[in-house]
């Protein structure tokens, strides 16, 4: 659990690198597929080092998981043109814990005790204080059913990644994730006639920079840990990528600290510590 926090705290770097390098040029798909590309070849030494390209059932596992990532960023960049960013990101991420908590109950035949659920909805809570806190109001309805549609795809990207790790080490699932989420990038900016080059030099180095710190070193932990804990409470674990953004945007965008976002941000901790001491044993 402290290595999905720790690696959930690094993704909160994500939307400083996105948004410097989409002023600098570059499109929601080119940066995806930047952010793929520059971190494949890292992703190829930790596999091979740690003993090479893993079990066939595990990499088609982590293709899917790839796949599901790729279309849970593109919808979630297509909610934000019908509906706020506040509004997209409330939604996907707020709602895939409970998606993924309701397929263990159902497909996987979980049990949680009471405190997982409340841990569940303490959570949400804090979700959707942080997103009012940044804005989020009732939308006209398109970019919200988006989103919906987005939550349910980061919801099978943690399911996916989780089962990937059953026969896949952390390094494996992480390169063939980066692989098939890097295919879909492509095809996708190929298709749209997004621009690959003419961006200025802020924008390639914060590409850079978001492949290594978070593609690379925060998706490495988080595919560490989510091998290692109750999927539940891996996906809740993972919104604390929100209370990072909120203290790296204060920070680095001058963004202002209120304490509306500082409550939902302590509201949201809460909920994930409670999910990890109510989800069942292994």
């Amino acid at each position: 659990m402290a290595a999905v926090l720790v690696g959930a705290t690094a993704l909160g770097f994500s939307a400083i690198f996105v948004k410097w390098a989409e002023a600098g040029g570059a499109t929601a798909m080119t940066v995806g597929f930047y952010r793929m590309l520059f971190a494949l070849p890292g992703a190829i030494w930790l596999a091979w080092r740690s003993g090479g390209w893993g079990a066939p059932a595990g990499r088609r596992w982590g293709l899917v998981a790839g796949l599901a990532f790729f279309f849970d960023l593109g919808l979630w960049h297509e909610a934000m043109n019908y509906t706020t960013v506040a509004n997209a990101t409330f939604i996907l991420c707020g709602l895939s814990p409970i998606w993924v908590a309701l397929f263990s109950v159902l497909v996987l035949h979980r049990r949680y005790r009471w405190m997982g659920w409340l841990g569940q909805a303490v959570g949400l809570a804090g979700a959707l204080i942080l997103a009012l806190a940044r804005g989020a109001r009732g939308g006209s309805g398109a970019g919200e059913v988006i989103a919906i549609v987005g939550s349910f795809c980061y919801a099978a990207f943690t399911l996916a990644i989780a089962r990937s790790r059953q026969t896949l080490t952390a390094p494996q699932a992480l390169l063939w994730m980066i692989v098939g989420c890097l295919g879909g990038f492509f095809v996708a900016g190929v298709v749209a006639g997004h621009p690959f080059f003419g961006y200025d030099q802020r924008a390639w180095i914060s590409l850079v920079a978001l492949s290594l710190v978070v593609q690379l070193f925060g998706w490495w932990l988080n595919s560490w840990g989510l091998g290692h804990v109750d999927p539940a409470a891996g996906s809740l674990a993972l919104q604390a990528q929100q209370v990072a953004t909120l203290f790296l945007a204060a920070w680095l965008l001058a963004e202002p600290l209120r304490a509306l976002g500082l409550t939902g941000g302590a509201l949201l901790i809460g909920g994930i510590v409670l999910v990890t001491f109510g989800s069942p044993s292994r």
